[in-house]
């Protein structure tokens, strides 16, 4: 089966909104939805298979089943899945975190550190997000900063529109900002340090909690250094590879390519509509609809009007 449609795990944090259920066709009853987990084996909150015949299993049951060769033969240096791929509602400001490195996350977490990017899809007039520093400051100033809540005096607070891209290294600190709907593609890892949450209570009425001293450990204190552009992708690091898929729908309405055995790909539409197939198989697509396509499926064409990220494993 080369062509499987995914269904995402929910999650209800107390700063998301509602767009993803308004305007992406995500199924679900609450009145918040911060985030859907479209591509995701982590273990408490997978995507499930809503076609074919493994309609109703996990991704992570299916690669049970089908074995490494689906994930392709770039995936073969992880040790678990490597990625996890969101989308985002943040109605309001999230938290200002950091993620550590592979290194500290195994030695402390027992899991991956986190890398990630965000395709900003959606952001109100005058958003914006944290993303590093102003300049450089020392730990105690940071340490200070923080117990006297004048943090983000010295972050570096960056404009955002539709379209635009952000890569986030581990130890970078940042935070989403209120009115901002992102696409994230990030390393399959659920470790967050949380430096400063605004004084916010959880459902039972409890401060979240911080996470300073471990922030302490793993943050870049300075500003965010320029990477060398990804093109032809709009990102690519160790961990993933992005690429941008669009169809105007008049002009460009077709858009076809293969899935060698290298790796796998997904694909997630941010908008549009109309058929994605892959072998015989044909499906179709709307906005926030996510598909992914085992390694060795061969060819794959799009048609229709759309815009989309597809994420694949390069071989590193």
């Amino acid at each position: 089966m080369a062509l499987l449609k995914l269904a995402p795990t929910c999650k209800d944090y107390l700063w998301g909104g509602h767009r993803l259920v308004e305007n992406y066709h995500k199924d679900y009853d609450g009145d918040v939805l911060a985030e859907t987990w479209e591509l995701s084996c982590y273990p408490d909150s997978p995507s499930t298979i809503v076609n074919g015949e493994y309609a109703g299993k996990t991704l992570a049951e299916y690669l049970e089943i089908c074995g490494e060769k689906v994930l392709g033969t770039n995936c073969s240096r992880f040790k678990e899945f490597p990625v996890l791929i969101k989308f985002i509602d943040a109605k309001g400001d999230l938290s200002i975190q950091v993620h550590p490195s592979d290194d500290y996350a195994y030695q402390n977490e027992g899991q991956p550190g986190k890398t990630e990017m965000w395709y900003v899809v959606e952001a109100e007039e005058g958003a914006s997000l944290y993303y590093g520093f102003e300049h450089e400051i020392s730990k105690e100033e940071f340490r200070q900063r923080i117990e006297d809540n004048t943090l983000t005096e010295v972050l570096h607070s960056a404009p955002v529109k539709k379209g635009d891209v952000f890569f986030i290294a581990s130890g970078t600190l940042h935070a989403i900002g209120k009115g901002i709907l992102i696409a994230e593609i990030q390393q399959n890892s659920n470790v967050t340090y949380r430096i400063f949450d605004y004084g916010r209570k959880d459902k039972n009425g409890q401060l979240r909690e911080l996470h300073v001293d471990k922030a302490l450990d793993v943050t870049e204190l300075a500003p965010v250094r320029k990477r060398p552009s990804d093109a032809p992708h709009i990102a690519s690091c160790p961990y993933f590879t992005v690429d941008k898929l669009y169809l105007d729908g008049n002009n460009f309405d077709t858009l076809s390519g293969t899935i060698g055995t290298d790796s796998f790909a997904h694909i997630l539409f941010l908008d549009g509509e109309g058929e994605i197939s892959c072998g015989e198989e044909r499906l179709t697509f709307v906005k926030g609809d996510s598909f992914f396509l085992p390694a060795g499926s061969g060819a794959w064409t799009l048609h229709g009007c759309c815009e989309a990220l597809m994420t694949t494993e390069r071989n590193d």
